[in-house]
């Protein structure tokens, strides 16, 4: 793939959003050589992955809560059958 298929490109978009006082002078104090736009987009992106792995974690905490304390038929059987091994054995 060459370097042109790989980076993506900014589009600007024409959007208009009230920010905090404190959020802009974080903003300004912390996005060193670049822009106020590219430092807002970063942390953005950082919140929306931070999101996603929080619904993800949720998700996986609903699922093994639903199935704690179920034992699935698989694993009694896998069990019983590690029984006779060690019986015979």
């Amino acid at each position: 793939m060459d370097a042109k298929m790989t980076m993506k490109t900014a589009t600007k978009l024409i959007k208009s959003y009230t920010i905090d006082p404190e959020i802009g002078e974080y903003v300004a104090t912390t996005k060193g050589s670049r822009s106020a736009s590219e430092r807002v987009n970063a942390l953005l992106r950082r919140a929306m992955i931070q999101e996603q792995d929080e619904k993800l974690e949720a998700e996986a905490a609903a699922f093994f809560a639903a199935a704690r304390g179920k034992r699935r038929k698989g694993d009694l059987d896998f069990q019983e059958a590690a029984l006779r091994t060690f019986d015979r054995d």
